[in-house]
């Protein structure tokens, strides 16, 4: 069975039926199409969406700002800039570039290799010794708290300042409870003890994609937007289709989050969450 793809295509409404044509035949592809940026804003805010591939079409405007400010929020969405009026291009914030998006099926087959590179990137960080002995670490644990705290403790080890696990308590109404954090004991004695659907954490818990946040950015964690702490990343923790909670991982300096650190929190999660079905049978 092949896997969906989730792709979020955004185009002059001049273009949809082009596009739609041109994407929606292809095995796993699932589309939704914007008209606009602040449209697509939108759609990737939804907590009720989730965007695996994210296709944007240079002829909306000037893109630049835009792809820029998606990269620092969605830091692991997939990108793929469309300028047909160019002779040749260079992905610039995006992931891939296509000048012939429909030529021989070129945008598909680029949206293909994306999530393909995604797949082996994470089998290929997955083997890494650090990896491996954090997953050993983890295995060892006792328990399903001793095991989410020696997931708390490796997010830690990579140069956080503050970590804490949020577990889902119910799915309806949404309801998270700080199970395990690591850091400060002044941060530890204020942090929220109870996450919402309308903060970060909730988010991703309902959303299931990861998403870093900074002072300025809605939804977020109390102490990120009240400017105790810098920026944040929150990374779901679920395997095939159970949710069990999510992590949030915080710095004190403000846009010093990277793609490779989400990464790392999203194979410390994937981890947990393998170890925690396997303990809660």
């Amino acid at each position: 069975m092949t896997a969906t793809v989730d792709i979020l295509v955004t185009i002059p409404n001049e273009q949809a039926k082009r596009y739609y044509n041109g994407l929606s035949g292809q095995d796993g592809f699932k589309l939704q199409i914007a008209h606009s940026m602040d449209d697509a804003l939108d759609i990737l805010g939804d907590k009720d969406n989730h965007v695996d591939v994210f296709v944007i079409d240079q002829s909306l405007g000037d893109t630049f700002f835009f792809l820029n400010h998606l990269r620092r929020k969605y830091p692991r969405l997939l990108v793929v800039l469309v300028d047909e009026e160019a002779d040749f291009g260079m992905p610039g914030q995006a992931d891939e570039f296509t000048n012939e998006p429909f030529k021989d099926d070129d945008l598909a087959k680029r949206i293909i290799k994306l999530m393909s590179e995604r797949r082996m990137e994470t089998l290929r960080s997955d083997s890494l010794p650090a990896v491996r002995n954090i997953n050993n670490n983890i295995k060892k644990a006792v328990g399903v708290l001793g095991k989410i705290e020696a997931s708390v403790t490796s997010c830690l080890d990579q140069g956080y300042d503050y970590v804490a696990y949020y577990g889902i308590e119910s799915q309806e109404p949404l309801k998270l409870t700080l199970k395990a954090q690591a850091g400060p004991k002044t941060i530890q004695s204020i942090a929220p003890k109870d996450a919402t659907p309308d903060d970060l954490m909730g988010w991703v818990a309902q959303n299931g994609q990861s998403r870093i946040a900074g002072p300025e950015d809605k939804p977020n964690h109390i102490l990120v937007a009240r400017g105790r702490l810098g920026a944040i990343s929150c990374v779901p923790v679920s395997f095939s289709n159970r949710s069990f909670g999510v992590i949030a991982a915080c710095k004190d300096r403000p846009g010093s989050i990277t793609q490779e650190a989400v990464l790392m929190l999203e194979l410390i999660a994937a981890q947990l969450a393998t170890a925690l079905t396997k303990e809660m049978k």
